[in-house]
């Protein structure tokens, strides 16, 4: 029996990208029909005051009748409690053994370095991508799905491929959906953000001599040229690539962005 064939780089980053376009179109409804249940609303509203006076004129009424147009149209979002499939539950962080560090410690909604803030939804006005490698000791270590986005999650395995995020309730602007490394940046207005930024919001070390947890000294590559600097300061900006070797040192590793929009 033939093996299924496995989903490339680029096929799993398109049904990514094809799964973020769909939340967003799905959370464009959302509003549009909180906007028309809240006129609708408020009609009814209106209505139930007038027919409450005409009542207390006539001293005639239902309690119950008054009390379902007081309460018409209270309700919090929903938000989808279980991923697809049920397992992991929502608020199940990513725990893969090859992961750097989990998100135990990631930020919870605060501003973060006085700009990074959240929202509950993602934000497009600057939209940019990043990628991320690191490795330990000559081991690559994963960065997780979920950094920068606030449980409980939506989230989906396609293609028996690891768990993506596809919704939480509340989203940094800077984040990741996946383990691909792919940091996205999604801010309401043009701004410069920083990789010690994005460590900031994961709530892990980043210095010359640690990254995350593990400690010695760290080489790091932008853009397969070697940097000498503060790696907290390199800066975030479309398609950047950064690599983080803490140990020994692992040639430059290009990121495969054929056939990706990001």
């Amino acid at each position: 029996m033939s093996q299924q064939k496995k989903p490339t780089n680029a096929e799993r980053r398109q049904a990514a990208r094809e799964r973020i376009a769909e939340q967003r179109r799905a959370e464009a409804r959302r509003r549009r029909n909180i906007r028309i249940a809240s006129i609708a609303g408020a009609v009814v509203v209106v209505a139930g005051i007038a027919v409450g006076v005409t009542f207390a004129v006539s001293g005639s009424g239902s309690s119950s009748d008054s009390t379902a147009a007081a309460n018409f149209g209270k309700g919090g979002e929903k938000i989808t409690s279980l991923p697809m499939g049920g397992k992991p539950d929502a608020n199940s962080m990513d725990t893969n053994p090859s992961l750097l560090a989990t998100t135990a410690n990631d930020a919870s909604g605060q501003l973060v370095d006085g700009r990074v803030s959240s929202n509950n939804m993602e934000q497009t006005a600057y939209h940019i991508h990043a990628h991320l490698q690191i490795y330990v000791n000559g081991q690559q270590k994963l960065i997780p799905y979920g950094v920068g986005i606030v449980p409980p999650y939506q989230l989906e395995r396609p293609n028996s491929s690891s768990y993506f995020v596809g919704g939480g309730s509340k989203f940094y602007y800077l984040h990741t959906h996946d383990e691909t490394g792919v940091i996205h940046v999604e801010s309401p207005t043009k701004q410069q953000y920083t990789l010690g930024d994005f460590f900031n919001v994961w709530g892990q070390t980043l210095s010359s001599s640690q990254v995350g947890p593990d400690k010695g000294t760290v080489t790091v590559y932008v853009d397969g040229a070697k940097y000498t600097g503060d790696p907290t300061k390199i800066t975030l900006t479309s398609h950047k690539e950064i690599q983080l070797d803490v140990g020994k040192v692992v040639a430059p590793q290009k990121f495969d962005w054929t056939g990706s929009n990001e």
